[in-house]
């Protein structure tokens, strides 16, 4: 009788017990759980969400906890008009949901949905707390990712291992990255840079990650933790006598050595640093390594004994666990991989929806693809957090499609999030989302597929069905949305006003590979249309919902914005050929009219939090619990997003505004200042050489020229500024920047529009 009582007790409490679909429900709106009926079916395997009608109540059937999620993210989209994301994670919901009238149903047969870069973690969330994460992970769910990178809290775990194997506190330091930083530390591309860390830091993030993991796991999740690939502290074999090989350089950077699968102490630091991440933060059945990444020296090493060592050692922690490498630039090698068993090891194929390595044409193709391997068709779509509106949307649907008839596809297990950076254009998550639980469109068909869809994702964003807003979007999906199959860009078309200047101004950062490819008078007609409703949807008489209302105001901001920087490259133009033909007054008139352009665009940015340089700066400054530690994570946030690294490392190795935003504050702040001198340089330059000061001249060191020499001197000159001494200032400064918005976003919008794109 007692088992009975409390075999009925114990299946009373958990009957009672929230389900993880419940709980996000609520967080997005507080009662509305009660308005659906969750129900788990299993289905042999086969992953599906069904949508149904019982009385009041909407049904939402899955065969697990994140296609239920999935499920009720598709009803909220397609039958309510409510689209979730980043800028937008909760909503009002109607007090009676609209009915589902036939039931509906999606499968897939894609059974792993991953999520995250590395450079995510260091581009979008060096400083998230346990809100923005909670906000994140049910980002995930309702967008069906079971597959997330699980990384926060690693530099815990190799602080344990270091001082096992008899590193000081102050070596850990000068070998662990800050916190801007820690991906590329990670990936073994650099020691050190933006540390050392405080101890305040390794416990707040390790008590972040065991929050992160609980409430993966929650919703069936598998999270996938850092495994152990060789990485030792560049000093390891004078420090503890290993054979390792040097790791190299890495834009500047000292690279971690790599410790060489015959060293008879592999084993050992291995099980160390296992057993210090299993103590933590507990075992995984998917750890992440990737050996060698970008350009990683592998003289001297035994790929195929480093490869069968690494996956020998991930498997006596767990012996079915898998082994996920990155399929980026000329990794993962063959040599490392040809020998390891099919299921063993998950490949990220990382840009598949531009440079594909799994087999089909590209610039990173491989002719045999992944082999025997299983991986994942990835969508990587941003590098460096850049902000603009960028997607290829085509040439992603185009490739998807490939998959179901080319044989190189077989071992294909689903698809991923790869971006450097996250929070931006959400059209192109949106779409990729959707493709395993979508009909595939064929090729050949993939343009009326396209079109249907984005009408259904205007209606699900805003609410309502618009034809301005509709032709906007179909103008911007044909061009700026459409980067056509051999342009091997990566990421956003770079806003000018974000360049480092200079008399051939293009492309910002070094590696962006930009390639014209739209008109920008597509994303100025496009800007004009979505303008033109603005008073309808956020003025007094709005008929949209708060959340359609938001959705269009950060549209509005982001597309508008778009604009403007297109069109700031055509004003550049301009000017530049009034210096490079003399003519001053309109080279003074159209220089001034590109900065107002930066300070205008400034002033547009600051209407929504999301664009302001503020909210990254003050994520950086709360997560210090000292002033001093404020001011080192501020530090780390202003240097990523500008310099990147030191004076070397900006300028010879390239990095600097790798990272650049366009972000309010910044522009006004840093990217107007540099315009602003060169301007000023290139018009002092013009006034020289129309007016030589010879007697300047001739003093000094050009002491004894002829005076024909002097005005040779003078009318040859060339305009040379040191940008980083202008720069690093700025890096070191702590003036506040407020994350608040400013101002009214579809007045200033509409401004812009009336002033510089009709």
């Amino acid at each position: 009788m007692k088992h009975l009582l409390l075999t009925v007790f114990t299946m009373l409490a958990l009957s009672m017990q929230a389900s993880p679909a419940t709980e996000l429900l609520e967080r997005i709106d507080k009662g509305a759980s009660k308005k659906f009926k969750i129900e788990l079916l299993k289905n042999d395997g086969k992953e599906f969400f069904e949508l149904d009608q019982q009385g009041k109540k909407v049904v939402v059937r899955g065969h697990n906890w994140i296609d239920v999620a999935v499920g009720v993210n598709w009803y909220l989209k397609y039958y309510c008009g409510i689209h979730l994301t980043w800028n937008n994670p909760t909503a009002k919901l109607p007090a009676t949901l609209p009915r589902v009238e036939k039931k509906e149903r999606h499968e897939t047969t894609m059974s792993l949905r991953y999520d995250f870069n590395y450079c995510t973690f260091s581009y979008s969330m060096a400083f998230w707390d346990w809100e923005r994460w909670q906000q994140e992970i049910d980002w995930m769910a309702l967008h069906g990712v079971n597959l997330p990178l699980a990384v926060v809290g690693e530099e815990c775990v190799w602080r344990n291992l270091l001082l096992r194997l008899g590193y000081s506190e102050q070596e850990v330091g000068e070998f662990i990255a800050g916190p801007a930083f820690l991906a590329w530390w990670e990936m073994n591309n650099l020691e050190g840079w933006g540390g050392p860390l405080p101890a305040s830091w390794y416990a707040q993030q390790e008590v972040l990650q065991k929050k992160i993991l609980k409430r993966m796991k929650e919703w069936g999740m598998y999270p996938v933790l850092p495994g152990y690939s060789g990485m030792v502290p560049s000093n390891a074999r004078e420090k503890l006598g290993l054979n390792v090989a040097d790791g190299g350089r890495w834009n500047g950077y000292t690279r971690p050595a790599f410790l060489q699968p015959t060293d008879k102490r592999f084993h050992e630091i291995a099980a160390l640093y296992y057993d210090e991440l299993t103590k933590l933060f507990g075992r995984a059945d998917y750890y992440s390594m990737d050996p060698f990444h970008e350009g990683g020296n592998t003289e001297g090493v035994d790929l195929d004994a480093s490869g069968k060592a690494i996956m020998k050692e991930m498997k006596l922690v767990n012996p079915s666990a898998t082994w996920v490498i990155q399929g980026w630039q000329e990794n993962p090698r063959e040599e490392l991989i040809q020998n390891l068993k099919q299921g063993d090891l998950l490949i990220l194929d990382l840009f598949s929806e531009c440079r594909p390595k799994w087999g089909i044409a590209s610039i990173f193709q491989n002719d045999k693809g992944y082999g025997h391997h299983e991986w994942l068709f990835c969508l990587l779509e941003n590098f460096g957090g850049n902000v603009g509106l960028h997607g290829r949307m085509d040439q992603l649907l185009d490739n998807w499609a490939q998959t179901k008839t080319n044989p190189k596809a077989s071992h294909l297990k689903g698809i991923g999030f790869t971006m450097e950076g996250s929070e931006n254009n959400p059209v192109m998550f949106e779409l990729m989302s959707e493709l395993p639980w979508n009909p595939t469109p064929t090729a050949e068909g993939s343009g009326s597929f396209k079109g249907s869809w984005l009408r259904q994702y205007c209606r699900a964003r805003y609410g309502v069905a618009d034809p301005a807003i509709e032709e906007a979007w179909m103008i911007l999906a044909n061009s700026i949305y459409n980067c056509p199959a051999g342009n091997n860009q990566q990421g956003p078309h770079e806003s000018i006003f974000c360049g480092r200047p200079s008399q051939n101004n293009y492309q910002v950062s070094s590696w962006s590979k930009m390639s014209n490819y739209y008109d920008p008078d597509d994303t100025r007609r496009a800007a004009l249309l979505f303008a033109s409703v603005a008073g309808k949807y956020l003025g007094n008489g709005s008929t949209l919902t708060a959340s359609g209302r938001n959705n269009y105001e950060y549209d509005l901001v982001d597309i508008v914005r778009q604009a403007l920087a297109d069109q700031g490259r055509v004003q550049y133009q301009q000017t530049m050929a009034d210096y490079k033909s003399f003519r001053r007054e309109p080279f003074k008139r159209d220089s001034q009219r590109f900065l107002e352009m930066i300070l205008d665009q400034d002033r547009l940015l600051g209407t929504r939090t999301e664009f302001r340089l503020g909210r990254w700066t003050q994520q950086a400054r709360s997560l210090g619990t000292t002033p001093e530690e404020k001011d080192q994570y501020e530090w780390n946030a202003r240097v990523q997003i500008t310099t990147w690294g030191n004076r070397t490392c900006a300028d010879a190795g390239g990095l600097r505004d790798y990272a650049h935003k366009e972000w309010q504050g910044l522009l006004k702040d840093f990217y107007h200042m540099r315009w602003a001198a060169y301007f000023k340089a290139l018009n002092d330059q013009m006034e020289a050489k129309s007016k030589p000061d010879i007697d300047k001249l001739g003093n000094g060191r050009y002491k004894g020229l002829t005076t024909s020499d002097l005005f040779a001197l003078a009318l040859e000159q060339d305009v040379k500024l040191d940008f980083y001494a202008m720069e690093e200032p700025w890096t070191l400064q702590h003036n506040p920047y407020s994350p608040q918005p400013e101002g009214d976003a579809a007045a200033i919008a509409r401004e812009i529009c009336e002033k510089y794109l009709k």
